[in-house]
Order: structure tokens, then C-alpha cells, then sequence
């Protein structure tokens, strides 16, 4: 079929999930078709009649680079061209790059993204659980639906939603969908982290790097390396770390802190905010740059209070967990609450009411004595990093000399009460100046 008779779309078996579609486009030259939606196999790029897509440039050579879909996004093999194929200014014979990344092909510059549409009119799933999540309501069934379409593909996704809503479960999901299921999937919350403590957490450090070090660290990276890792509380990563954590995304490789050499990693990026990224972004508090890498992908998780229906199924493999069950009365009264906490909170009343017997009271509209001290504590004239970090400084002292306490200072029993790693408490232990004591 000649280039100006064939449709604009590569059509993909039915039956498949395969990975998501993307849409070729030329910045710089005219292009016939004007876009290119491929969805399957591979297509052809050049001046020549006869390209999937034909670029009318006397830069562009006549067969100059095949682009085949991938479940990372797109591979790209030049075909021996004149004037080259460039990638963030360097050239490539052969690349597997995301959607939402550009190239340039002789003088044109060619953009993928993702197709729209992928992930918008996909069914909703046909049933109330999917790979560990639970939900009836209509806004679950279209997000499981999502997800189902996701699993062809190894993309970045940012998960966006309230604190509670289980974006860490929804996470484990897509990883556990994936062709990567096998492998490591390491979660990192970047709001927990002390500022001077992020390069270490997230690409390690050789011994010695700095005062403290004294064995040679893995990082979060590292440990997921062939798997997943979800980055949590991504609006909370410092500016000055966000192009250190571009090169990984767009290189695929990192150096550890102290380290003389880089090592290539292979590692699918999920991140999950509880604030718009995009409008942190728009105000200079996120890189718009990282913003687009890590949302190729974005998917909303709906909070509780969108999707009441769920409530009943939620409670009752919750309890289940636990080897019990609910009696009908304590379903319908939790059905009555409302859940500012999503369903962090319904797992709360939950595990309180099988404690107790009875169900708590429901938590008051009036600020609590942590907001106040909080809000006593708060100087308006002090930049937000400063006495953001100052705060986390002082709950960490605070929240592990109680549990030190609790252990009577044993480390490995506190790490596993804290849920951290025994190296990393005695880390946090020596930045503190805390001892067993």
C-alpha cells in the first residue's frame, strides 16, 4: 500500500493486551499521514514513498528509522541513515524511549505520546476484585479497568489521590500485572525521608561517602533493579534531587553517592502524589520536565466518600484479614460515617471495633491538639522546606526514642516495629544523636 493511501492507524490483534498505543508526530516538516497512531508491530520512517510515515525533509534519508511498539513504550532502530538519529543531543543506532519523548531525525523532530483514548474508553472490569483490590462501586470498576488495559505495558504511572485512598495497593497491583511480577517491587515514601538522606535512600553509597558510612549501601534503585519501584509522596522530592532522579529515567542509569562510575539499572517507575502534580509543577514547586517523564500514564484513585458502595466488601476483607467477621448491624453503621481518611481510616474503625466490640466515636470537625501545636509552631516568614524538615527532624527523634523505649533498645526488634531497615534505623540513629538508651 503506497504512503498516501494507507490509513493512519496500525491496527492490533483484538484479542491481545498488548502494550498502549502511541501517536508519531512531526514538529518542523510536512508529514504524510499528518500522524501516525501505531498500535501494534512496527512502522517505517523516511523521505521515501512508501514509509508508514514519509517526512518531507532533504535532511531526512529515504529509509531513515524503524519504530517498533514495546511494552516500555517505543524501540528505535536507525537504518543506517546520513544525518542521524538524536536523542537528548546524542546520537542513536538503537533506543527504547517513552512516550512523551522526542527525537530528532535529520532537521525534523519527531514526538511520541501516548494514544488517547487508551486508558479513557476502556469497559469497566467485569468484576468487584482485581489482583487484591476490592470494589463494586462504578468509579472502581472503570480503575480496574485501567489497569487490566495497563498490564501489556511497562510505563511510568503517577497515581494521584488523597492520603487513605490505597495508592500504595493499586501500585502493588500494576506491578503484580505485570511482565515483571517475578521481580523486586520496592516502595520509597520521599515525604518521610530527612532532606540530606534522599541521594543515599535512592541510588546508596559506597563506604566511606560520608560520616556514618561505614558499609556500602544499596539503594532503593538498586534493590528494584528488573522490577518496580514506587517513589510515594513524589511532590515531597527536593528540587535539588529532581535532575539527578531525571537522568535515571531518562538514561536508565544512576551513581551511587560517593561512587567513581555509573551502572545501568532496569527499573519501572511508578510515583503517587496526594497533591496535583501537575499544578506543583505549574508553580515551580516540581520539575515540568519530571513531571511529564513520570506521568506517561495517569490514573486517579477515587476516595471513599465517591464510592460508598464499596464500603460493605471493604469492611468485610478487612475483618477477614483479621479471621473474622462483621455482623450486618456494624456494616450499616459504618455505611452512616463519613471517612476523611479514606480507607486507611475504615481499617482503623475496623480493627478498633474488633479490639473493643464496639465501634469508636467518629472523629470531631475540631482541630486536634497537634493541629494547634502545629499551627503555634508555624512561622509564615520561614521558607516551607526549612520548617518542614525541621518538624520531620523532630517527630523522628521523638517517634524513635518511643520506640527504642518499647524495645528496651533493641535495634532489629525497633526496625521491625518501625518498619524500616536495621541499617537505615542506625543511620537515622547517628544523625540524631540517639542512643539504645
Amino acid at each position: 500500500m503506497k504512503a498516501t493511501e494507507r490509513t493512519d492507524t496500525l491496527a492490533a490483534p483484538a484479542a491481545r493486551v498488548g502494550p498502549l498505543g502511541v501517536v508519531l508526530r512531526a514538529v518542523g516538516a510536512k508529514t504524510v499521514p499528518p500522524e501516525l497512531h501505531l498500535r501494534s508491530g512496527r512502522c517505517t520512517v523516511g523521505a521515501q514513498r512508501g514509509s508508514d510515515l514519509v517526512l518531507d525533509s532533504p535532511a531526512v534519508s529515504r529509509q531513515h528509522l524503524e519504530v517498533e511498539l514495546v511494552p516500555e513504550g517505543v524501540r528505535l532502530t536507525d537504518l543506517g541513515s546520513r544525518n542521524g538519529t538524536f536523542y537528548l543531543g546524542q546520537r542513536i543506532e538503537r533506543a527504547v524511549l517513552a512516550p512523551g519523548s522526542r527525537v530528532r531525525v535529520g532537521d525534523v523532530e519527531l514526538v511520541f505520546e501516548v494514544q488517547r483514548g487508551e486508558l479513557i474508553d476502556v469497559p469497566a472490569f467485569d468484576r468487584s476484585e482485581y489482583r487484591g483490590l476490592v470494589g463494586e462501586s462504578a468509579a472502581m470498576r472503570r480503575l480496574f479497568g485501567s489497569l487490566s488495559r495497563l498490564e501489556g505495558s511497562l510505563l511510568s504511572v503517577l497515581l494521584e489521590g488523597e492520603s487513605g485512598v490505597g495508592k500504595e495497593l493499586v501500585a502493588r497491583a500494576i506491578h503484580a500485572g505485570s511482565s515483571r511480577a517475578a521481580k523486586p517491587f520496592v516502595a520509597l515514601n520521599c515525604g518521610a525521608l530527612p532532606r540530606e538522606l534522599f541521594a543515599s535512600e535512592l541510588f546508596g553509597h559506597v563506604r566511606g561517602a560520608f560520616t556514618g558510612a561505614a558499609d556500602k549501601r544499596l539503594g532503593a534503585f538498586e534493590q528494584a533493579d528488573g522490577g518496580t519501584i514506587l517513589l510515594d509522596e513524589i511532590s515531597e522530592l527536593p528540587l535539588e534531587m529532581q535532575p539527578a532522579l531525571l537522568r535515571v529515567l531518562e538514561q536508565h542509569e544512576l551513581k551511587a553517592v560517593g561512587a567513581d562510575r555509573t551502572r545501568q539499572i532496569d527499573v519501572r517507575v511508578l510515583a503517587a502524589s496526594n497533591r496535583p502534580l501537575d499544578l506543583e509543577a505549574a508553580a515551580g514547586r516540581f520539575r515540568e520536565d519530571l513531571y511529564y517523564r513520570l506521568a506517561v500514564v495517569k490514573l486517579r484513585v477515587p476516595p471513599l466518600r465517591e464510592r460508598t458502595d464499596d464500603i460493605p466488601a471493604l469492611a468485610a476483607a478487612l475483618a477477614m484479614a483479621s479471621g473474622a467477621s462483621l455482623p450486618p448491624h456494624v456494616i450499616e453503621a459504618l455505611k452512616a460515617r463519613r471517612y476523611p481518611g479514606n480507607v486507611r481510616e475504615l481499617r482503623n474503625v475496623v480493627n478498633a471495633y474488633q479490639a473493643l466490640g464496639e465501634l469508636p466515636p467518629e472523629s470531631e470537625t475540631r482541630p486536634s491538639l497537634l493541629d494547634s501545636v502545629l499551627s503555634d509552631s508555624i512561622d509564615a516568614d520561614r521558607p516551607y522546606a526549612e520548617q518542614k524538615d525541621e518538624l520531620l527532624q523532630r517527630f523522628t527523634r521523638a517517634y524513635l526514642s518511643a520506640v527504642l523505649h518499647a524495645t528496651s533498645g533493641n535495634q532489629t526488634q525497633a526496625a521491625a516495629r518501625a518498619g524500616l531497615s536495621r541499617t537505615y534505623l542506625s543511620e537515622l540513629m547517628a544523625k540524631l544523636g540517639l542512643t539504645r538508651r
